[in-house]
């Protein structure tokens, strides 16, 4: 799957308000899709690098040798769902924001680790 497609696929997520795939070395989108006015997707995947970049530090620090699965920010509207690619070698993290009325965030999840897992980075 490439990039096109899996941000098509995370917006088919039910309450997706839009997805990024995102470096968190250089806070570049490699894209996104959806977002709207109230919801500038470049400006929040590019300050999402910032969430990323502190817990890869914390995990350092703590001396925990594990990897981060998702990171999940709720707002009283929104979920925000942050997926770093498990590709140990890989900066990027795939992010969703979800509309929190519609969303099932199990579900939500699940369709992230999937649409990781189908990504091909090339």
């Amino acid at each position: 799957m490439n990039i096109d497609s899996a941000l098509a696929d995370a917006m088919s997520i039910e309450g997706a308000l839009g997805a990024a795939l995102v470096d968190y070395e250089s806070g570049m989108s490699l894209g996104f899709l959806g977002g709207s006015q109230q919801l500038d997707l470049e400006v929040a995947a590019a300050a999402n690098t910032e969430v990323v970049r502190a817990k890869m530090r914390a995990l350092a620090v703590l001396s925990i040798d594990d990897a981060i699965e998702d990171v999940l920010i709720t707002l009283s509207s929104q979920y925000h769902l942050i997926r770093p690619l498990a590709d140990s070698q890989s900066s990027l993290f795939l992010y969703v924001a979800l509309d929190r009325s519609r969303a099932n965030l199990a579900l939500a999840r699940h369709s992230l680790k999937r649409i990781e897992s189908a990504l091909a980075i090339r």
